[in-house]
């Protein structure tokens, strides 16, 4: 009976050492500064760090996101800011030896007249599927997914002067476990892409005193979509403050709001 235990222990060992795995290795957003009627070329980077061979599907999508976490994936052309119709890659199927590394390049080729500046976009997705195996069921083969990652493709026409239009959507003081933090609901109402960094600076409602300044990381925030800034405030004693929150990009482009925060002891 031990030696089925231990056989069946080192077998599934060999079988889960023998999985592959897909890695992106040159970021998941690209950003690109583009003109009218040029041609930009760009490549996404992967490797099968695993020990057997994988298949990967690479194909386009239509993206945006909200700070309730919700994720959309669309077709093509879904989004009235999509990029899509200028992307071309140069496959849309490979695959992948174990420990191998290969680049899938594209090309965004620019329409000869845009009449909006501003942010333009979709995704990239690059998704591991089961090798390809005849059907018992129906004609053909099937295939597997298995996970799947999202390269964001950003292209920013005569973004110089348009700034972003942040929008302050929720407040909120949350507790789990230990761990007391404020959840800022942010969102761009404007044409350009922007990474912003949320901060709130505590005072003592009685005193007026200041109690901290504390800050978020910073998020890539699309146009009309929304995201949750998470701030760290454990350090903050149950009371009543007033607070102003500040969310600022990397162009120092400022949004504040006041409110008045109660941290509950519970």
């Amino acid at each position: 009976m031990i030696k089925r235990i231990l056989f069946l222990l080192v077998f599934t060992l060999q079988f889960v050492s023998l999985q592959a795995s897909i890695v992106v290795l040159n970021g998941l957003t690209h950003i690109y500064k583009v003109e009218n009627g040029q041609i930009y070329k760009g490549k996404v980077t992967l490797q099968n760090t695993g020990n057997a061979s994988q298949s990967v599907k690479i194909f386009l999508q239509d993206f945006s996101y909200q700070s309730d976490g919700t994720i959309y994936y669309t077709a093509p052309h879904t989004n009235e800011k999509s990029n899509t119709g200028w992307i071309k890659l140069n496959t849309n199927l490979i695959n992948l030896k174990a420990k191998e590394k290969t680049d899938v390049y594209f090309e965004i080729a620019m329409p000869d007249k845009i009449t909006l500046p501003g942010s333009y976009w979709s995704v990239i997705i690059v998704e591991p599927v089961d090798d390809i195996k005849p059907s018992n069921n129906s004609p053909g083969v099937n295939i597997t997914s298995v996970v799947r990652y999202a390269i964001q493709v950003i292209t920013n026409y005569d973004t110089e002067n348009v700034k972003p239009s942040l929008k302050f959507e929720s407040v909120k003081v949350e507790k789990e476990g230990n761990q007391r933090s404020i959840k800022i609901g942010v969102s761009n109402n404007g044409n350009v892409y922007c990474k912003p960094t949320a901060n709130i600076e505590i005072y003592n409602r009685k005193t007026g005193d200041k109690v901290g300044t504390f800050s978020s990381f910073p998020m890539g925030l699309l146009p009309n979509t929304s995201k949750s800034f998470n701030i760290d405030i454990s350090k903050i004693l149950p009371d009543k403050y007033n607070a102003v929150i500040i969310a600022t990009d990397e162009d120092e482009n400022a949004f504040a709001l006041n409110v008045e925060l109660e941290v509950k002891n519970d």
